[in-house]
């Protein structure tokens, strides 16, 4: 994170630098004026090294500029969005570390180019205000980024867990992370508090932790496996240490920093791995992929036997098949509807290795009707109702982009209930290659379907879609275009 100090130092540098420049000074000759070294004069432009006040009044005099206009963190106008960036929020606590970076790195970048810099960076902020992207995006984006640098792999976290259950014999069932919980970690646990919450009650709240009396709040409602999901996660935020951190589940209100993300991940990490214990469940894939035909009762009863719910089952997929298997070309999707007649919002989103389709976006597109996520959700609302029970659907489809050779096989679990309830679906998609042909032999069995699919159907030109959602106005906005420059190029040609 940058502290302070860091961002006095660069803005002093950048002011330094830019004063200089504009009298037409080089560096030697500024060092010569004001008696320093050109190496320190260096250090001081780039962040490095904040001058004394002698030399600060040097500078003052040898430049012409009043000594408090030189100290102060205001910066020339052209040069106001780097100030922005450098005091924002975002930036303040984001740890570069963890990417690698280093603060120095940032400001030799800065200081070397500040003018491109700047309009690299009011370029974005012009993005940012045109799409409406809050802070949250941008922490959501970062920690994706994170994931799959790492191929949403983390052996720190495994070893953790590892650590965890040989030091408590743990087998991990709800009644004995509750006892962890409530007699370790000092917790009550509450499921009345919110029975009749009317936030809890629209599906806006699973948990709450009140840390003054580390009293935890639990939806009634809530299966086994969810309950069971945010025992583990709280264990996970006391063993791991991680006291920056949300107190609701979902996070109703704005996120605070980006480490109350990364804390959640991590957290969140540590109960899935609590639950879905890495050896266990790669031998289970590993005797699933080697069955010669798709055997989806053998995939449902990994629900059964591990007590989780459809997406902790496919998110711990995601962790697992990279590292396992080699399976690195990834993505994982979630979809939710919020009941029958609303539109779908890709809610979840991460994308191993290749950059795969389809991807969230705010511009109210269709999402394409042919992918197996959607599918489930609109024949699960078509099924009939069996009082609150929703109904726990699982697909599985060959995908290929339409116009390329591209193909992914994707896995979909979905939980759909009546026309007014809730419903979500979550898919795993793995690229068709040569080393997914070798660890699944059920890869070719005939009765998996194979679909072409596009990302919105805004943006698809297939003429005989039976399931369009919208007509393909983006294409028709393509040609067009190139119908426009088509005819402007031949009246320059005459």
């Amino acid at each position: 994170m940058l502290n302070h100090g860091q961002i006095v130092r660069l803005i002093f540098g950048l002011k330094l630098r830019e004063l200089r420049q504009e009298r037409g000074l080089s560096p030697a000759e500024l060092a010569r004026g004001c008696d320093v070294s050109l190496s320190y004069l260096n250090e001081i432009e780039k962040g490095k090294k904040y001058p004394k006040a002698d030399k600060i009044l040097s500078f003052s005099k040898f430049l012409n500029v009043r000594y408090d206009q030189l100290i102060s963190t205001a910066l020339p106008r052209r040069l106001e969005p780097i100030a922005d960036l450098l005091s924002s929020k975002v930036l303040q606590d984001f740890p570069l570390a963890m990417y690698g970076l280093e603060p120095a790195q940032l400001f030799e970048l800065i200081a070397n180019a500040p003018a491109k810099i700047n309009a690299f960076i009011s370029t974005l902020f012009e993005i940012a205000r045109n799409y409406e992207l809050r802070q949250e995006h941008f922490y959501l984006a970062a920690l994706r980024s994170y994931q799959e640098m790492h191929d949403n792999y983390f052996e720190d976290l495994e070893q953790d867990v590892r650590a965890f259950v040989a030091s408590h014999q743990l087998v991990p069932t709800l009644t004995a992370l509750e006892a962890i919980l409530t007699q370790e970690y000092g917790y009550t646990i509450d499921r009345t508090a919110l029975a009749d919450n009317a936030v809890a009650a629209a599906g806006r709240l699973r948990s709450v932790f009140q840390p003054k009396t580390k009293t935890l709040l639990l939806l009634p409602s809530l299966s086994q496996g969810q309950q069971a999901f945010v025992l583990g996660r709280e264990i996970g935020y006391n063993y791991l240490g991680l006291k920056e951190r949300h107190y609701a589940s979902p996070n109703p209100l704005e996120v605070r920093s980006f480490e109350e993300v990364l804390n959640n991940f991590r957290a969140s990490y540590f109960a899935s791995a609590l639950l879905m214990e890495e050896d266990s469940l790669v031998r289970d894939l590993r005797r699933l992929f080697s069955a010669k035909k798709w055997q989806p009762a053998a995939l449902l009863a990994l629900l059964t036997r591990y007590g989780v719910s459809p997406e902790m089952l496919l998110q711990r997929f995601t962790t697992l098949l990279p590292k396992q298997f080699g399976l690195n070309s990834l993505f994982f999707l979630r979809f939710d509807q919020p009941q029958a007649a609303a539109p779908y919002r890709l809610t979840k989103e991460l994308h191993l290795s290749r950059q795969h389709n389809p991807h969230g976006n705010e511009l109210n597109e269709h999402y394409c009707r042919r992918w197996v996520s959607l599918r489930l959700l609109a024949e699960g609302r078509a099924l009939p109702t069996e009082g609150n029970a929703p109904h726990l659907l699982l697909g599985i489809q060959r995908s290929q982009y339409l116009g390329t050779t591209d193909e992914y096989l994707c896995l979909t679990l979905a939980r759909v209930g009546a026309a007014t309830e809730p419903a979500m679906s979550v898919t795993v998609g793995l690229r068709c290659d040569d080393n997914l042909r070798q660890q699944l032999a059920f890869l070719t069995d005939p009765a998996l379907p194979l679909k072409v699919v596009n990302e919105t159907c805004e943006r698809c030109p297939l003429a005989d879609c039976e399931v369009r959602a919208a007509p393909p106005t983006q294409v028709q906005h393509a040609t067009e275009r190139a119908s426009f420059e088509v005819a402007v190029a031949a009246l320059v040609q005459g």
